[in-house]
């Protein structure tokens, strides 16, 4: 049974970050956010531009992909700030939602404290502590079965399908074994690929739910009146020789390995306790996608890529794979394993998943992946539904 080195909360998760979370509930609140974080050692800036004038269903998804974000158990302390009072996404009930898993967490409203030189030195001040204390915490070993894993794609090429989802679906498998769960996302991108996942859901009520979410995603792309089969494939994935959605759908569904799907969520929430796969229903959109899965409480993700990307998000760690060697080639100052020994026929799928669950447990006992190096982890937004009013 394979162990991490992890960081327990007072709720029993465990983190593989201790990050101080500087949290803006508004888009007005981005600037002091920012300043506060660049203050602070090992401070997350998290920004966005909702918040403000939104219909209820926006505004109850921004308040909950704020706060789950806030509870990721990489989080130790949050310092929340906001401009005024909205109806939902205000800090007393963001700070009461927050506190609920015992971190923690101090809000300062720039109007309250007399403008933003005030309040960047309030929020700065009340940082600093909670880093001092977070500073004393010393990681713990614990099992695997502590471990929530994301799973992603983008940039897919042919190579994603053949190469770097399959050893990933296998990795995955490996963390279920040891009695973790993985999540699967993006189901615009799923679309032809139901009758396979259907296949392998726990019940027969869960796979009535894949087929229907999906199905259901599709009616409101073309509620819009456009056909999502007319912007996927994308013009990368095309470049890299992928001719439908369904060709690309059935390569990144093999991330999921051959798991049994437990459950399908909605964007952001909290999967079951029981080991296994968990579908959630996020938009195909990188950063959208890899943000649900953070503020369901994943730890790490691990992003395949087959012409590379830069993706990765702030508060999870993600350790980007490709199996093209041109493209690790072209971004290897992002992308952290190369894979191409698969299609070369110099690894097989089996190694090539070993040496990605090895990765995975260093970087969840602390090691760094080359974009929190570099500082590349601007993959944060959140999904909308409604109209700006």
């Amino acid at each position: 049974m394979s162990k991490f080195l992890g960081y327990v909360r007072p709720n029993g998760e465990v983190g593989a970050r201790n990050h101080v979370l500087i949290l803006s509930a508004t888009v007005y609140a981005n600037s002091v956010t920012e300043r506060v974080a660049n203050s602070v050692v090992g401070a997350v800036p998290i920004t966005h531009h909702l918040g403000r004038c939104q219909t209820r269903s926006d505004l109850e998804m921004t308040f909950k992909i704020l706060t789950r974000m806030a509870m990721n158990p990489n989080v130790g302390g949050v310092v929340i700030v906001d401009h005024f009072r909205e109806e939902l996404c205000n800090i007393d009930d963001m700070a009461e939602e927050i506190s609920k898993v015992g971190i923690p967490v101090e809000a300062v409203n720039i109007r309250t404290v007399g403008g933003a030189i005030n309040a960047v030195a309030d929020a700065t001040r009340k940082a600093m502590n909670i880093k001092r204390k977070l500073s004393a915490q010393k990681r713990e070993e614990v099992d695997m079965s502590k471990f929530l894993f994301g799973l992603n794609c983008g940039t897919s090429d042919t190579s994603s399908g053949l190469a770097s989802n399959p050893a990933l679906g296998l990795c995955s498998d490996r963390v279920i074994r040891e009695g973790g769960r993985s999540i699967l996302a993006e189901f615009p991108e799923l679309m032809g690929a139901e009758e396979w996942l259907a296949s392998k859901a726990v019940n027969q009520e869960v796979a009535d739910k894949i087929w229907n979410e999906i199905a259901k995603y599709e009616q409101r792309i073309l509620s819009t009146g456009e056909d999502i089969r007319g912007s996927q494939p994308t013009g990368d994935n095309i470049a890299g020789g992928l001719s439908t959605i369904e060709e690309k759908s059935l390569g990144g569904a093999k991330k999921s390995g051959s798991a049994t799907i437990m459950d399908v969520i909605g964007n952001g929430d909290r999967p079951g306790k029981d080991a296994g796969l968990y579908m959630m229903n996020t938009p195909g959109h990188g950063a959208e996608s890899i943000t649900g899965i953070a503020a369901a409480g994943a730890q790490a993700l691990v992003f395949s890529t087959g012409g590379g990307h830069t993706i990765a998000h702030p508060v999870m760690p993600t350790i980007k794979i490709t199996g093209n060697g041109t493209s690790y080639d072209q971004m290897q100052d992002t992308v952290d394993l190369d894979l191409r020994g698969i299609l070369e026929g110099k690894i097989s799928l089996e190694q090539a998943s070993e040496m990605i669950y090895d990765e995975l447990v260093e970087v969840l006992s602390g090691k760094l992946t080359k974009t929190e190096i570099l500082k590349e982890t601007t993959g944060f937004a959140i999904h909308r539904v409604g109209l700006s009013i």
